[in-house]
């Protein structure tokens, strides 16, 4: 398999989670009580995934360089967990496919700013006339999804 074959697949899959761990965290944060101790489960549970796959992979002092990363690159935690606490609240009010459609329609917008500036050392890829109508013809199909 050719390694943007790879790629593609393994974001695929990753896209088809993202769902999936709305459903489930909405649901156990309901069963809970409290969106904030659903997510705090989901982040102890992917933290000791990260851990052991982070051991598993690379050299521990791969962490070590942490210290000397600009601090800016860490908002990126931050941005996690907004996305998590929001979707485990919203989920169950708004319903997971209509949450999504909303999560989608962001990342499509700023996936195509990063692209376009080459922002965080992202492949400069600009917005073209071709490419912006591309990203409206997907956020059109998304939004006829939840539509029917």
């Amino acid at each position: 398999m050719q390694p943007t074959s790879l790629y593609a697949l393994t974001m695929l899959v990753a896209g088809i989670g993202i769902p999936l761990l709305a459903g489930l965290n909405a649901a156990l944060g309901t069963r809970l009580g409290s969106p904030a101790a659903a997510a705090t489960v989901l982040f102890v549970v992917a933290f000791l995934v990260a851990l052991v796959t982070c051991l598993a992979v690379s050299s521990p002092r791969a962490l070590a360089g942490l210290a000397a990363a600009p601090r800016h690159l860490l908002l990126g935690g931050v941005l996690v967990a907004f996305y998590v606490l929001s979707i485990t609240y919203v989920a169950p009010h708004f319903g997971v496919g209509n949450a999504v459609f909303f999560v989608l329609l962001g990342q499509l917008i700023s996936a195509a700013a990063i692209d376009h500036f080459g922002l965080f050392g992202a492949r400069i890829s600009p917005l073209t006339l071709n490419r912006a109508a591309g990203i409206a013809l997907m956020a059109t199909g998304v939004f006829l999804t939840q539509r029917a």
